[in-house]
């Protein structure tokens, strides 16, 4: 598990630097490090995913959690972290986007890891 909250965070700063950069597809080149990176982990359960979301007139990309109570966190399209929407001891997330469910409207899923 602390293997897990490492590589993220090391992910978190590594990428910071590419953010705005997209790559072919549309895709911001920080959130497919921060998918390359959970592919270099062993196999979550349940398997991660991301999903894109158009919120408060942007895109977001949420990001599943590895495992139980942990949060389910967004990140705008340059890898600021937004909030978390989900997940936690509460299944609140971190109560700073508690409109997310009620409108932020799902573009598509980006990622599930089907290993």
């Amino acid at each position: 598990m602390v293997k897990v909250f490492l590589s993220l965070a090391l992910l978190a700063l590594v990428s910071k630097e590419s953010c705005s950069k997209k790559k072919e597809g549309g895709l911001p080149t920080c959130i497919q490090a921060r998918i390359d990176s959970i592919k270099a982990l062993p196999k979550w359960n349940p398997p991660a995913r991301v999903d894109e979301y158009s919120y408060q007139g942007g895109i977001v990309y949420l990001f599943s959690a590895p495992c139980c109570d942990q949060y389910h966190t967004a990140y705008d399209s340059d890898c600021n972290y937004v909030c978390a929407p989900s997940g936690g001891m509460t299944g609140k997330g971190d109560r700073k986007c508690l409109d997310f469910a009620a409108e932020a409207k799902l573009v598509r899923m980006v990622w599930r890891d089907e290993r």
